[in-house]
């Protein structure tokens, strides 16, 4: 598999005179793609109807010319200021009811008819121009869907649609009413224009009344994102893409990756330490300058399979970002070390954000591979050298793993509707399990919810699976590894209610759950090795237990090959579960250094030092920030 490096580039931001300068040093210094276009629609049509397409006719011709391939974004991420005046009910309100206004990017509503038409036809006015461009490789659909919390809007666009698509799935009011329990509370409704957004109610409103919202508002992002590329592949034979967030679990990726040829998400590891990590204040201050060791390759496995194999990093952080609590510099080292990650985790292709730090507006602050007056930032170098050692490297493509991991986003919704403990977080749940499997030295694939062959897998996990899908039902049946499932799993209906057996649904698991324990910070259930935290499940029934708690409850149990476990474990107790497991499924574990991560690819073991001292791998000296391959 060929892989590359690029760098996102705004031209309007610059005066034309330097462009080629730019392209020029950009490819000497070993670039390859160049994203641009996706926040310049003032530029591309100043007035309604008025296209100015020069400037970016010669943006593009200048970096085809230095041997640059461009990624086209559609600019749909900021519409202009003018686009309000056309459509006054475009912006997004919020759940409390408050315009989300102009002065930003992503001002406005998925739902929004006339948002989405001039949307399509910015697009397809890109595509009719630039589809059969040589120098256009690829293009990117809007920007980062679902950033800022721009997925759910509770306006009267969202309101209306929400309506019709209520009225398309259930067909009559009865229907409805009885799948969402509306007799509780005196809730039934007499016709679909009797239902409001579930937002701002007295007290939290019907959790599958949320749901459907949810899955609303989760089919607006996946339409958006079809016309798009309708539009696009009508004139256009290149691959299409978008780029997508880190810890983003209000839309359903899948499902938006299914109209597209590559996923790429943008990769902020420091941002997303001190922005979007769980772990406590001293793992922050001890991978401050690092980022979180496993935070990357989870979204990085899981962007792969989202893209059916094929993944970019499309931004990767190069500096100190702008918008996190606290903005460290990157340890000397890591920007390589994260662009190898990528890449043995499958990236095709990893881009820098940005060429130049913008010395204006909301980003002055963020940093580039040069700084505003055009001298080379420390990140250039770093990226220098990979791009060296990509050259000299022989092709590694990406290797099925042996264990895989179920991610669901239903399920993140659903617990986020119905917590029962304030800290009872789906993706926490599901990255405490990838960490646990990271630090045993295992590779993990990430697969969707319906995934219908788990033949490749000697071990699968399901940690907080609300529902088991057919497909997925169909497939453990002829499974011959070992699977884990919950704690939580199985636990709904698709219309959110407790199944009438009680849960866990769940094959092979004849224990049923009598009661669940959400554990205030502090309180645990304590196992032979470790404890249970955050969540413990009572389990009756006659069955075979493996594992119990210190005060003799069914810890984890099963028949078969299937598992089944009642509690949140903490780190040590996922270490000897996943240990134990590991054992009697034949997978080889590895007794890392504290901070070191281990990647297989087809050819090549990749080891990663996210810590600030050298470690000892294969008898040598890792240094801190440091990358080690050797070929299987």
């Amino acid at each position: 598999m060929q892989r590359a490096l690029g760098v996102c580039y705004y031209p309007e931001h610059w005066d034309e005179a330097v462009w080629a300068e730019d392209a020029a040093r950009m490819a000497a210094a070993g670039l390859t793609y160049v994203r641009i276009g996706e926040f310049a629609w003032s530029r591309m049509e100043p007035q309604p109807g008025q296209y100015d397409f020069g400037w970016l006719d010669r943006a593009i011709a200048v970096l085809g010319a230095a041997g640059l391939k461009v990624v086209l974004g559609t600019p749909t991420a900021t519409p202009p200021r003018w686009m309000l005046d056309r459509h006054p009910d475009m912006l997004a309100v919020d759940a409390d009811g408050r315009l989300r206004k102009f002065g930003s990017r992503r001002h406005y509503c998925f739902a929004h008819k006339g948002y989405i038409a001039e949307c399509v036809r910015i697009t397809e006015a890109l595509a009719r121009r630039y589809g059969a461009n040589p120098a256009v490789a690829a293009w990117q659909t809007d920007n980062e869907y679902g950033c800022h919390d721009t997925t759910y809007s509770y306006g009267p666009s969202a309101l209306a649609g929400f309506r019709d698509w209520l009225a398309q799935k259930y067909q009559s009011p009865d229907a409805l009413n009885a799948a969402w329990g509306n007799v509780f509370w005196s809730m039934e409704y007499r016709e679909f224009d009797e239902i409001e957004l579930p937002n701002l109610t007295v007290t939290e409103a019907n959790p599958a009344h949320h749901l459907d919202f949810r899955r609303f508002a989760s089919d607006q992002v996946v339409a958006f994102n079809a016309a798009q590329v309708r539009a696009i592949r009508a004139h256009s034979s290149a691959p299409i893409l978008h780029n997508y967030m880190g810890r983003i679990v209000e839309f359903d990726h899948w499902d938006v990756g299914a109209d597209l040829d590559i996923a790429t998400w943008d990769s902020y590891p420091l941002g997303f330490l001190e922005d979007r990590s769980d772990e406590g204040e001293s793992w922050k201050a001890r991978f401050s300058q690092q980022g979180d060791p496993d935070f990357q390759a989870f979204h990085h496995d899981l962007y792969r399979a989202v893209g059916r194999g094929r993944m970019w990093i499309m931004e990767q952080q190069p500096g100190p970002v702008n918008w996190a609590p606290w903005n460290p510099a990157p340890l000397p080292g890591m920007v390589r070390l994260w662009s190898w990650e990528a890449f043995a985790h499958g990236a095709e292709v990893v881009s820098y954000f940005r060429w130049r730090q913008a010395p204006f507006a909301q980003e002055q602050m963020h940093s580039g591979l040069l700084r505003p007056d055009s001298a080379a930032a420390p990140g250039l170098a770093e990226a220098r050298q990979v791009a060296n050692e990509l050259a000299a490297m022989p092709d590694c493509a990406p290797a099925v793993a042996r264990v895989a991991l179920v991610f669901d986003y239903e399920s993140a919704w659903a617990w986020t509707i119905q917590p029962q403990g304030r800290d009872f977080d789906y993706f926490r749940l599901v990255f405490d399990t990838y960490r646990a499997l990271r630090r045993l030295g295992l590779s993990v694939d990430i697969l969707p919810p319906d995934c219908a062959d788990l033949s490749a897998y000697k071990l699968v996990l399901a940690p907080g699976l609300m529902r088991l899908r057919d497909n997925l039902r169909a497939a453990l049946a002829r499974f011959n590894g070992l699977a884990l499932f919950g704690p939580r799993a199985g636990a709904k209906t698709a219309d959110m209610a407790i199944p009438a057996s009680l849960p866990p649904d769940i094959p092979g698991v004849t224990q049923r759950i009598s009661r669940v324990e959400s554990l205030r910070p502090g309180a645990t259930r304590a196992l032979p090795e470790g404890a249970f935290l955050r969540w413990f499940e009572h389990l009756d029934g006659a069955g075979s237990v493996h594992l119990a708690t210190q005060g003799g409850a069914p810890a984890l149990v099963g028949e078969g090959n299937m598992r089944y476990l009642a509690g949140w474990p903490d780190a040590v107790a996922f270490r000897a579960i996943l240990g134990e497991l590991c054992v009697q499924a034949g997978l080889e574990t590895h007794d890392l250094p504290e901070g070191v991560r281990l990647r297989d690819t087809a050819s090549h073991r990749f080891f990663f030092n996210y810590t600030t001292a050298p470690v000892q791998v294969l008898g040598q000296s890792l240094p801190p920030a440091g990358v080690l391959w050797q070929a299987l």
